[in-house]
């Protein structure tokens, strides 16, 4: 039987010298996996820096999903098929390809309270984290507040560059209250100046009809509306709540 191979200290001071430290994680397994597998040099090189490569990209995701305001917990896997929450499956499948995001068009993912619709949008989000497109995810009443401020210090032009720039901007939660005029203005700006340009999801409780109603220039209104849903694909929810299933389950360890 071949002994275990030992990783020295001093390989272990010349990996982290060259920023290779993370390769500790995994190098014993690999090590003996190319002892017992006969490896030749160069497949077993290869073989950790796949590894190497695998943890900066996992990394480097999951630092670009934070910048995004994106919540780690809503992925695609863990998102609970079991739930009993009806939807068309063949838009969702669209959708999760993310064709959607590279030709600049939207997404419209709505239904009651409860059934999912954030999730699904912040899943879409990762998703898109992942094959490095640019993501920004943000409450509708936040982003419409944080605008409001940005007039305060003149950086609003700066604000609605930025999310203008993006190749996926997710609005959560859209028109839960009435939008006042300047609301209704830097939504207009938004969908239409991102209009087939750049892709925008949007999820909410109320129906593109009560969105009209809640804005305060029917006009602006009219016009960005019609420009969000010509260019979307729509998805409605509808089912029990989702979020029964995330309630905290208590441990039966003593």
């Amino acid at each position: 039987m071949s002994p275990t191979p030992i990783v020295t200290g001093e390989l272990a001071a010349l990996l982290r010298r060259v920023k290779l430290g993370r390769c500790l994680d995994t190098l014993p397994e690999r090590l003996a996996l190319a002892q017992t597998g006969q490896m030749g040099h160069a497949e077993f090189l290869e073989l950790v820096l796949a590894d190497e490569v695998s943890r900066r990209e996992t990394s480097s995701a999951a630092l670009r999903a934070r910048t995004a305001g994106l919540d780690p917990a809503m992925t695609l896997d863990r998102w609970d098929d079991t739930a009993d929450i009806t939807y068309d499956r063949n838009i969702w499948n669209e959708l999760c390809s993310l064709r959607f995001v590279e030709s600049g068009h939207n997404a419209l993912i709505l239904g009651p309270v409860g059934v999912g619709k954030t999730f699904l949008a912040t899943a879409l989000g990762h998703a898109a984290v992942r094959r490095r497109f640019s993501v920004h995810f943000e409450r509708c009443d936040r982003l419409l507040k944080r605008l409001r401020a940005s007039r305060l210090d003149n950086s609003h032009d700066t604000e609605i560059r930025k999310l203008l720039r993006v190749d996926l901007l997710v609005i959560d939660d859209f028109a839960l209250t009435a939008l006042d005029p300047l609301d209704t203005a830097d939504v207009y700006e938004l969908i239409v100046e991102r209009h087939r340009s750049a892709a925008t999801v949007v999820t909410s409780n109320r129906t593109p009809i009560e969105w009209l109603g809640l804005m305060a220039d029917p006009l602006l209104a009219q016009s960005a509306i019609d420009r969000l849903q010509s260019a979307a694909h729509e998805l409605i929810l509808d089912g029990e709540s989702y979020r029964h299933r995330q309630r905290p389950t208590i441990s039966n360890a003593t």
